[in-house]
C-alpha cells in the first residue's frame, strides 16, 4: 500500500458513520449486506447511507455486487489488510513484536 491509498483509507474512516458502516461490513463477512439492512442495523437514512458508501467504495474499503434486484456491499478484506500492515510494517524497529502486542503497547 502507498501513502496516498493510506490517507485515502483514513480520512475515509475518520467519519463516525463511515467507521460504523464499515465495521458493520467487517462483521458481516464475506456475506456482506444490503443498504436496506444497513441502514435498519445502523439507524442510518437510506440517502445519508448512499452518501457514505460510496465514499467507501472511493477509498478502496467496500465493494458492492448485484445479487438479483439488490446490492450488497461487502468490507474490502485485502484493502483492510494491506492498512494494518502499513501501518504496522515498521513496528519495534522492525523487530517482531511480544505475542500479546495487541493487549499491550509494544515494549521494544
Amino acid at each position: 500500500m502507498q501513502e496516498t491509498d493510506a490517507i485515502r483509507s483514513l480520512a475515509a474512516l475518520a467519519q463516525e458513520v463511515r467507521l460504523r458502516v464499515f465495521r458493520a461490513l467487517v462483521v458481516a463477512g464475506q456475506e456482506g449486506l444490503t443498504p436496506g439492512g444497513l441502514a435498519e442495523q445502523l439507524g442510518i437514512a437510506p440517502n445519508a447511507l448512499s452518501f457514505h458508501l460510496k465514499e467507501l467504495a472511493h477509498a478502496g474499503l467496500v465493494s458492492q455486487e448485484r445479487q438479483g434486484r439488490n446490492l450488497v456491499y461487502r468490507a474490502s478484506f485485502a484493502t483492510m489488510n494491506a492498512l494494518l500492515t502499513y501501518l504496522t510494517e515498521n513496528c519495534c524497529q522492525g523487530a517482531e513484536c511480544l505475542a500479546d502486542a495487541a493487549a499491550a503497547p509494544c515494549q521494544c
